[in-house]
């Protein structure tokens, strides 16, 4: 079940403001990017359910981290209600999906677990809220248009918390431009973990990556603290 409760997984995404997205089929290699993450300033941390018996990898490096209050561990690509419940009894903290499920919805309600579903328009947010979500996962940002969409969303509505998710860079203009756009966080997979980084065991670029994307964020929130 969850370590953490709702409000404390939320209240800790939007002050961190970067929620890496990251799987592979070996737990130590997982353990290691975690390290590493938490070595950066990371708090938050999405392990994608996209490879098979991915759960069986979740539920070690949950186990791992079980006693260890440096990070808050969540699971992502959750399309259904069996997944997440799956994922939730073996220890995530927040559940992500690309797509919003209303079923999924009422489940994390039920156990007081932060939803994130993957909304691409207005009426997807809008209906996410009704269902109880926090922060809606917009994906894929940069193909539904970027900062701009953001702005363009959060015009009619001011209060929504959005989760950019797929086109945010790892670089000082990609981050500030979604920022200033408005969003409370966002989510980084691939630009954040070079393959061929992971692949030779240079976990200390992950950490360098981490800590300047952090960096940024808070550059670009400049003396005005984020509201969760």
């Amino acid at each position: 079940m969850a370590k953490y409760s709702r409000l404390k997984v939320l209240t800790t995404m939007v002050e961190s403001g970067l929620v890496p997205v990251f799987y592979h089929s070996d737990s130590k290699i997982v353990t290691e990017v975690v390290e590493a993450c938490i070595a950066g300033g990371v708090r938050c941390f999405e392990f994608t359910n996209r490879g098979d018996l991915a759960h069986e990898v979740f539920k070690e490096v949950a186990a791992h981290y079980r006693s260890d209050d440096r990070i808050i561990l969540g699971a992502g690509t959750i399309m259904e209600p069996a997944t997440a419940a799956l994922y939730i009894q073996l220890g995530a903290n927040f559940i992500v999906g690309p797509a919003l499920n209303p079923e999924v919805a009422r489940l994390c309600n039920r156990r007081k677990v932060a939803y994130c579903p993957g909304c691409g328009t207005v009426s997807e947010i809008s209906y996410a809220e009704e269902l109880g979500v926090e922060i809606c996962k917009v994906f894929p940002a940069s193909a539904l248009g970027g900062p701009a969409f953001i702005k363009d969303v959060l015009a009619p509505l001011p209060w929504a918390r959005l989760m950019p998710t797929g086109g945010v860079e790892a670089t000082e203009e990609s981050v500030t431009s979604w920022f200033k756009a408005g969003v409370c966080c966002v989510g980084m997979g691939g630009r954040l973990f070079n393959p061929k980084a992971i692949e030779a065991g240079d976990y200390a670029a992950v950490t360098r990556t981490a800590r300047q994307v952090l960096a940024w964020i808070k550059k670009a929130r400049g003396a005005k603290p984020p509201i969760a």
